[in-house]
């Protein structure tokens, strides 16, 4: 083990590099903490990146009465959109009513108060619509003939965690992906934390003030292995699964589907050429890391979409599956679907022992809500630093006008006129106004250097292994873009070797 002569002291280690880490060390750095992150994977490489991709207030949870959680929800729609509109965008979802299944009625009265409770500015009402005349009634089987339509936003949820690890380090924050907390210990007021390189394997030690135990699926693993501390059950592990299939329909609305065993399923455009159908709620008893979908999984989702869509959906029209565990807060509810999506947070220990602030639960749309209250917490232990600044502030690449996207891709594609169009989109789509720093001086094809396939160039993928953490292949096909839909083996294989060269 290689071991500093005097080991480096930070005020917060925070343990996971999912959005809530993430969040927390964005946050606490820009207040002037001093923060390392560590992440024994990738970025985003559990449960933020296995999402149904959406930012919204959880209108099912309503039958629940979670309110306080739906408010807070509704309410960060729009604030996290105005931060990152180029990974965030408004969608329309359209509610068919299925007869026996919830009364129109409860429909509307829940419709309602969605519209209200949230502060609604910029997303469009509530509006009823006749199926038999609507666009969106036409991929729907015969006999549906009122629906209802609202709006939520849709995020892709891994560049988002990569977009705040962004933000973290250029306010000072250290992010260590592929970097496990082996252990830690408190010692003198203070903690002492062995952190391993999961690639060399060279260890090093830390200390800190704090210590944000973040870690999503892991979090109990964290407190048993890495603090020591036994019997440690907080989370209930809930397996979400989702399914992408060729494009169904062919406007850019999306489906949620009430089921008849009391859930719902949304049906989504995804990626431009395919809909996105998910998701399942299975309480998981294995290893996070091993998460899959089962035949039991597909099949379930492709029998609740074949009772709304005129083209029945099959296992043989699936082009890929993803899963991943929710690590909810274990409050005894009896059905996985009934768990709380509420966060909850533990504070273990004092500024003269040593805090760790264990983090339960949350989602992606309540995560610099949640960011906001660790680093309140924080503040309560170590001393405070500075005020809440989240709420007003853009994410990289996002400083441009919330309904400003297309202006942005207009203005991109005459700086680089003679790139293909729909590249200079999608780079848009993914950096917002960082294109120009990752595109440089090139205007054509030959100056983005080695070509992957779909689009993808040499000259992104060194963006990617520069600002923001990409190591692997998958990093950049699946998680920093969603380009593994469409790359060939081979592609795939020269982008890692390209990659092994620079990394």
């Amino acid at each position: 083990m290689t071991e500093n002569t005097e080991p480096r002291t930070v005020d917060i280690l925070v343990i996971g590099g999912g959005i809530n880490g993430c969040g927390v060390a964005r946050d606490a750095a820009g207040r002037g903490y001093s923060v390392m992150l560590c992440e024994m994977n990738d970025l985003a490489s559990g449960t933020s990146s296995a999402a149904t991709k959406l930012v919204h207030g959880g209108l099912r949870y309503l039958e629940h009465f979670k309110f306080r959680l739906v408010h807070e929800s509704l309410a960060e729609r729009e604030v996290l959109w105005a931060s990152a509109p180029h990974i965030i965008w408004p969608l329309r979802f359209v509610l068919p009513h299925h007869r026996g299944l919830r009364p129109a009625f409860v429909l509307r009265a829940g419709l309602l108060m969605y519209d209200t409770l949230g502060g609604r500015k910029l997303l469009p009402a509530t509006e009823t619509l006749d199926l038999r005349t609507d666009e969106a009634g036409r991929p729907l089987r015969e006999g549906f003939r009122t629906g209802f339509e609202y709006s939520d936003c849709w995020v892709d949820d891994a560049r988002l965690v990569a977009l705040t690890a962004r933000d973290a380090a250029d306010r000072g924050a250290d992010i260590r992906v592929r970097t496990k907390v082996v252990s830690a210990r408190r010692d003198g007021g203070l903690w002492t934390a062995v952190i391993e390189d999961q690639a060399s394997k060279a260890q090093e030690t830390v200390r800190a003030r704090l210590l944000v135990n973040a870690a999503g699926p892991w979090v109990d693993s964290v407190i048993v292995e890495a603090l020591g501390q036994s019997g440690a059950h907080n989370v209930r592990l809930v397996k979400g699964s989702h399914i992408v299939v060729k494009r169904l329909f062919d406007h850019d609305r999306c489906y949620i589907f009430q089921n008849a065993d009391g859930r719902v399923i949304f049906a989504i455009p995804y990626e431009q050429d395919y809909t996105l159908i998910g998701t399942t709620d299975l309480d998981y008893h294995g290893e996070p890391g091993k998460v899959a979908i089962t035949a039991a999984e597909t099949n379930y989702l492709c029998a609740a979409a074949s009772e709304y869509f005129t083209k029945p959906v099959t296992p043989e029209d699936i082009v890929w599956t993803y899963s991943g565990v929710r690590p909810l807060f274990d409050d005894g509810a009896s059905a996985a679907q009934e768990a709380t999506r509420d966060y909850v947070i533990k504070v273990a220990g004092d500024k003269v022992a040593g805090a760790v602030i264990n983090v339960f639960g949350g989602k992606l749309t309540t995560h610099r809500r949640l960011s906001e209250e660790v680093v309140e917490q924080i503040a309560g232990v170590i001393g405070h630093k500075g005020q809440r600044w989240t709420r007003d502030a853009h994410l990289p690449g996002g400083d441009f006008p919330t309904t400003g996207f297309e202006d942005l891709v207009e203005q991109h594609t005459k700086a680089h006129a003679k790139l293909d169009p729909a590249l200079v989109r999608r780079l848009t789509r993914l950096y917002g106004t960082k294109v120009e720093a990752l595109l440089g001086s090139a205007r054509t094809a030959d100056d983005l250097g080695a070509h992957f396939g779909a689009g993808l160039y040499a000259r992104e993928v060194d963006y990617l292994i520069a600002n923001e953490w990409a190591r692997t292949a998958d990093d950049v096909l699946w998680r920093r873009t969603k380009l593994g839909l469409r790359v060939t083996p081979e592609d795939k294989t020269r982008l890692a070797a390209h990659m092994a060269e620079r990394v």
